[in-house]
């Protein structure tokens, strides 16, 4: 459900290094250098999640940015987390940074705030520690499985394993946003709704904050099963595993959003906006972006009736896909900068 409209490709040098399971501790200390973040320190093994996750490579992407490898018992399997560093970063540092998660929607990776937008340039020009887990396929939940729990844990993985990770190997504080696009939006609200106080700030970029809202269930099994995903094992089957469904709805949950800053926004007309293709009426990215329009108009209604404080921009004509994104980030990023306390920093380029 993320129709991806990518920026023309820079012509760009990345400077890479690559390490295997076995020389992870090596690099994580005595590699801090090559990330561009100060001089190395003693090598000792990087610290595990509490439930056994571990980082098993960390793979340099340009000056400040690393990609990291990480086994998760929640998944079952390895998958990657992209890290943005402070300019200030050091290996092995008492100093903790405000963090910002940045989750992608569906169709998307790891890789993609980065691939299409300026992330990079907009974390410069303050002291934050940015983290880009993997959704696949936007998943945003513990999986239901038909009642029987078990992989893919992905709530799990993103608010337990990743945030330990983060938070005893790079540094990550205790003072944390989250932003998403498409199913991330829906992603972050769901997390900070179920987890009351784990973030200061939330931002949806054409998310679904109103999951049982007629249309909605089965535009999203839709969704999910074009992404070659059994539907019903995800939250379950609509309407007869409605209260697992409730239980993940920002809409039945938005009582338990009040106390953190909420932003969301969404298009509502089904026309292009500025920056975005030159596309057909009929085309999915701005059919869906109606439905995402009406889902957020609904939530608004919602906390409006439980007087719950947020910041809204139904903007109208714009489809879903990275144009409509990019603009709104650029305008909520100093107040989520704000929000975690992320003091402005000189600027300096990030080598790419």
């Amino acid at each position: 459900m993320t129709p991806s409209v990518r920026r023309p490709v820079l012509a760009v040098v990345r400077w890479r290094r690559s390490v295997t399971a076995s020389a992870v501790a090596t690099v994580l200390v005595a590699g801090a250098s090559a990330a561009g973040a100060g001089p190395a320190q003693a090598d000792t093994a990087p610290a595990k999640a509490d439930d056994g996750a571990q980082i098993t490579q960390e793979t340099k992407v340009a000056d400040h940015e690393v990609d990291v490898t990480i086994s998760s018992p929640a998944l079952g399997k390895s998958v990657k987390t992209r890290i943005l560093l402070p300019k200030d970063w050091k290996r092995g540092s008492a100093q903790t940074w405000p963090v910002l998660y940045a989750y992608h929607g569906g169709q998307d990776n790891y890789t993609s705030w980065t691939k299409n937008t300026d992330i990079e340039a907009w974390a410069a020009k303050y002291d934050v520690l940015v983290v880009m887990p993997e959704g696949e396929n936007g998943s945003y939940t513990d999986w239901y499985n038909y009642g029987k729990g078990g992989t893919p844990k992905w709530e799990t993985f993103h608010t337990a394993e990743v945030r330990q990770l983060m938070e005893r190997n790079y540094g990550a504080g205790a003072v944390r946003a989250a932003i998403g696009n498409s199913s991330g939006g829906q992603g972050a609200f769901s997390y900070a709704a179920r987890h009351p106080g784990l973030f200061k700030y939330v931002a949806s970029l054409s998310g679904v904050l109103s999951m049982r809202s007629a249309g909605m269930p089965a535009m999203l099994m839709f969704t999910n099963a074009g992404n070659g995903q059994d539907p019903f094992a995800i939250w379950g089957i609509p309407w007869a595993d409605d209260a697992n469904w409730a239980a993940h709805d920002p809409y039945a949950l938005a009582g338990k959003l009040r106390g953190t800053q909420l932003f969301f926004s969404a298009g509502t007309t089904g026309r292009p906006g500025p920056g975005d293709p030159d596309v057909a009426p009929w085309d999915i990215g701005l059919l869906s972006e109606i439905a995402v329009g009406a889902d957020n108009k609904e939530f608004k209604k919602h906390l409006d009736e439980l007087k719950v404080p947020y910041t809204s921009d139904i903007y109208g004509d714009g489809r879903h896909n990275w144009p409509a994104w990019i603009r709104e980030s650029t305008k909520i990023w100093p107040s989520i900068m704000k929000a975690i306390g992320a003091k402005q920093v000189a600027v300096t380029a990030r080598h790419r």
